[in-house]
């Protein structure tokens, strides 16, 4: 039965190493794409940052309500909210970058030591949400070999990463809400 698992995860490997490079490339790329600025007639989508600092809100408490279920053995309950973690996750992506496609970027400013404390949260937050993405494919795709003492072990490393990825956009957030214009 190993075997098979490990035959079947393979058939993934390739999508892996596909989505995690090219998901930072295609956002790296809109986020760089300003339609306003290109002439279109959009209006800025300036009401999503509220909405998707929430949508990160709810990954975080849905990630840790699916750590709880499957501690207590609620494997149906953790696989299903586990797909909405990763559905809330696309959301957020998609909201991310209509956002920057309509809008100007704003200004983080804040002065002192508080302004390192924001560029830190920044920084690591955008690096993990990068290095995350391969670690949540990985996961999912053990569990769905069933390889499940694979994914253990990798779930193990990809939760911290993914709650803190969740848990920092929110902060991001609140730290740069009082400058949106």
């Amino acid at each position: 039965m190993k075997q098979e698992n490990l035959q079947a995860e393979k058939k993934y490997n390739l999508w892996i190493v596909i989505l995690s490079v090219i998901i930072p490339i295609v956002v790296a790329i809109l986020f760089g794409v300003n339609l306003r600025e290109m002439g279109f007639n959009v209006e800025p989508l300036t009401f999503l940052p509220p909405i998707y600092a929430s949508i990160n809100a709810i990954t975080a408490l849905v990630l840790v309500l699916a750590f709880r279920a499957i501690q207590n053995k609620k494997i149906a309950l953790h696989k299903k909210l586990m797909q909405f973690a990763i559905l809330l996750s696309l959301a957020f992506l998609v909201m991310y970058v209509a956002y920057h496609m309509t809008s100007d970027s704003t200004k983080y400013g804040g002065e002192g030591i508080i302004k390192y404390v924001y560029y830190f949260i920044l920084i690591t937050h955008v690096l993990l949400s990068i290095v995350v993405i391969p670690f949540v494919l990985i996961t999912y795709v053990r569990a769905i070999t069933n390889n499940i003492e694979r994914h253990k072990k990798i779930a193990k490393i990809t939760f911290p990463l993914w709650l803190y990825v969740a848990i920092t956009g929110v902060v991001v957030y609140i730290m740069i809400s009082p400058y949106y214009v």
